[in-house]
């Protein structure tokens, strides 16, 4: 059994529990209140922004250029993708460029990116990419699970296809295939490291839905500006 296939069973209880999450299956059926859905895409978009950034730094530590040239482009792709968030949804679910600019993550959004600077900061390249392939390989299940689903709605709509498509399903199995790779002598402290690493962003990816789904806040309420 490969390694990325290793953590996905370990981490299968969560991996379920994300895939029948009542905001995900929302978006399948339809269902879902569209302020829920907007408080996510405010989210999103700021994860979208530090994960591009991320894939950058995650260029900066390979030691082969064409690994590096790979996590370029998707740090590229993933900032277009950001642009395309803003374009497409802002519209369809009014959310102005003033409040784009003043906006501030939940908690389990900003915990999330921290996770991943974390790795970046203190990690190897395999513990960074660790850290970001749960991003990609749930929304790739959800997108491929639910590729014939009709939610009705436009916004819904457009999400499901865009992780169903088949450019982000081959994506995904880039960052997969680089994961593995990158373990095949590894020795069992990297085993054990880069696990914890894939582990826990999996965990908050299960917590990013709840954090949409109760729309989320910090329990002070803080109207202190910080900077991220």
């Amino acid at each position: 059994m490969k390694f990325s296939q290793q953590l996905k069973v370990l981490t299968k209880d969560s991996w379920v529990k994300s895939l029948n999450h009542p905001f995900v299956q929302g978006i399948v059926k339809g269902t879902l209140a569209l302020d829920k859905f907007r408080f996510y895409i405010l989210q999103d978009t700021y994860y979208l922004k530090h994960y591009g950034k991320v894939h950058a730094l995650a260029a900066a530590k390979a030691d082969d250029f064409s690994v590096t040239a790979m996590l370029a482009e998707k740090a590229k792709l993933t900032a277009e993708a950001e642009i395309t968030v803003h374009k497409q949804h802002a519209q369809l679910l009014d959310i102005t460029p003033e409040e784009m600019e003043n906006f501030k993550p939940a908690p389990t959004a900003y915990a999330y990116t921290s996770h991943m600077y974390r790795a970046c900061l203190l990690g190897d390249l395999a513990e960074v990419v660790a850290a970001m392939l749960p991003c990609y390989w749930l929304y790739a299940d959800i997108g491929y699970a639910n590729a014939k689903a009709k939610p009705g709605k436009k916004v819904y709509q457009n999400w499901i296809d865009t992780y169903a498509s088949d450019w982000f399903q081959q994506s995904t199995k880039e960052q997969i295939d680089l994961l593995d790779e990158l373990m095949e002598d590894a020795n069992e402290q990297k085993k054990t490291r880069v696990t914890e690493q894939f582990v826990i962003a999996k965990e908050y990816e299960l917590h990013f839905w709840e954090m949409a789904y109760t729309q989320e806040t910090w329990l002070s309420n803080s109207k202190a500006r910080l900077d991220y």
